[in-house]
């Protein structure tokens, strides 16, 4: 398997067309999977917004007021107004805004941005990332596209790359009911293929201001198994998510 970043993108504005200003810039194969840094999406698809687009109601402010204190700093309940109208759940309100989106990706502060926004203050994360990633599909000579996000995940320490649409290959590979190397039937083994291929992109991609928003990845195949769409977990069978709604934050 190799991954290559695409050069020289410049920087995106609202309308501009991804697919085209990619595949202008790199040879594409049919296999190859794309990998696309949910900045450029959000900043195509017109997801800048100052903060005064956001005006303070009495939750946000109560929010921001909250998370004031305990860092000892001031927060601006503007951008706490732009999380809760991005999210269904504010899973967590303290120490931190940890959230459920839209489409069903829980994060911190449902994933707004404050870094590389040129025009504005706030970056969101695309509305359906998914028919995102379709529609840049639409317009490559690739047939696989992955839209991808960095998320702190729990029981670790810094970021990742996270997997928040895709288009062209299923989610997850499913290993149950094949063999392990001792012959035995494996049971529980769910590989959740969009994560890891966002993931090894994000080491290609990088952070920052030397970093490039699309990787390609060539010569990586799903292999002969099952494969499924679920991605994001099930508010009924997130035991984690479901715990933290009991849990109160103690200074």
């Amino acid at each position: 398997m190799e991954l290559f970043a695409v050069p020289d993108l410049p920087e995106i504005r609202e309308g501009d067309d991804l697919a085209a200003m990619i595949g202008e810039r790199v040879d594409l194969r049919e296999d190859d999977v794309v990998v696309v840094a949910s900045t450029v999406v959000s900043k195509a698809e017109g997801r800048v917004f100052d903060l005064d687009d956001f005006p303070a109601g009495p939750r946000a402010r109560e929010v921001a007021d909250r998370l004031a204190e305990i860092a000892d700093e001031e927060k601006d309940p503007r951008f706490a107004q732009a999380v809760i109208e991005e999210s269904t759940e504010l899973v967590m309100e303290a120490p931190f805004l940890l959230t459920a989106t839209r489409f069903g990706h829980v994060g911190v502060n449902a994933g707004i941005d404050r870094s590389n926004v040129p025009d504005g203050d706030l970056l969101l994360l695309p509305e359906r990332p998914t028919e995102s990633a379709e529609r840049i599909r639409d317009g490559l000579a690739a047939d696989r596209v992955v839209v991808s996000d960095t998320s702190g995940r729990p029981f670790r320490h810094g970021q990742r790359g996270v997997a928040i649409g895709w288009a062209g290959l299923p989610a997850s590979r499913d290993w149950r009911g094949e063999r392990d190397r001792d012959g035995r039937e494996m049971g529980v083994t769910v590989q959740n293929v969009i994560d890891e291929l966002a993931a090894a992109a994000n080491l290609v991609a990088g952070e920052g201001a030397g970093g490039t928003p699309v990787v390609v990845v060539r010569d990586w195949e799903f292999g002969d198994h099952d494969g499924s769409d679920n991605h994001f977990r099930e508010v009924e069978g997130d035991f984690v998510r479901q715990a933290l709604r009991e849990w109160t934050f103690q200074e």
